[in-house]
């Protein structure tokens, strides 16, 4: 299949870890440039690191005017920065903690649309791929959690509608449970084998964990040429984990 992502720029926002590295690795396999940023830089071939603290709106904003002076040109963003915060139920969660996940979540997808929507309109094409969770769908996870993906997917939907005319499509996952060392099922492996083993015997249908690379590849389908006529949607990659009917 042809993607037509050689010689693209493409930006990938927590992409020092997880599903965002996965993803800025395998865009760099397709021939893009690619600029990642995270809370610590990352040494590694063909991908551009930068130090930003996303909840901080003119780093977000000046890692993205960067990137397009640096390459003259921004045509795919990536907005993969996220986090639970700790999770927990409604009455356990705290309005700082709301607050701290939807500037993680939600303003950092925000901030970063805003600043590159104006490159892509410049050059009349973009894609822009929001990742949510399944727990953007359907109840389960933490209370604030779900509240800020739920509304990554209602940000990506008026996007798509707003940007269609421009030649800019947007588009959000929403992953399942994904596992990778250093990561939170990581750490509950570590913690509690016996109970993650069950978790995934009772809870995921294909027995095990997806892998950042499953998700990734999901990413830079949407990012592509082949994806022209996906815009507004929220497609799920999570081995049959979620029970939403929509």
């Amino acid at each position: 299949m042809y993607l037509g992502l050689k010689d693209r720029v493409a930006i990938v926002t927590g992409g020092t870890r997880g599903i965002g590295l996965a993803t800025a690795k395998a865009l760099a396999v397709e021939g893009c440039v690619v600029a990642v940023c995270g809370r610590t830089p990352v040494e590694l071939d063909g991908l551009f690191s930068y130090t930003v603290d996303v909840t901080r709106p003119e780093e977000l904003t000046g890692f993205v005017n960067a990137v397009h002076e640096r390459f003259g040109r921004l045509d795919i963003l990536v907005n993969n920065v996220g986090g639970s915060m700790g999770g927990g139920g409604f009455q356990a969660s705290t309005v700082e903690q709301w607050r701290g996940v939807f500037e993680l979540n939600v303003f950092s997808t925000l901030v970063a649309s805003k600043a590159a929507i104006p490159h892509m309109k410049a050059a009349g094409w973009g894609r822009i791929v929001n990742v949510s969770s399944i727990w953007g769908k359907e109840g389960g996870g933490g209370a604030a959690y779900n509240g800020a993906k739920s509304a990554v997917i209602s940000m990506s939907k008026a996007m798509a509608r707003d940007l269609a005319g421009d030649g800019i499509l947007v588009n959000a996952v929403a992953p399942g449970s994904v596992y990778f060392p250093g990561g939170g099922w990581d750490k509950r492996m570590q913690a509690d084998r016996e109970k993650i083993e069950r978790f995934v015997q009772t809870d995921m249908p294909l027995g095990r964990f997806g892998s950042p690379e499953e998700v990734a590849n999901l990413i830079v389908f949407l990012s592509s040429a082949a994806a022209s006529y996906m815009t507004g949607s929220c497609v799920v990659a999570d081995g049959g984990q979620s029970h939403s009917n929509i």
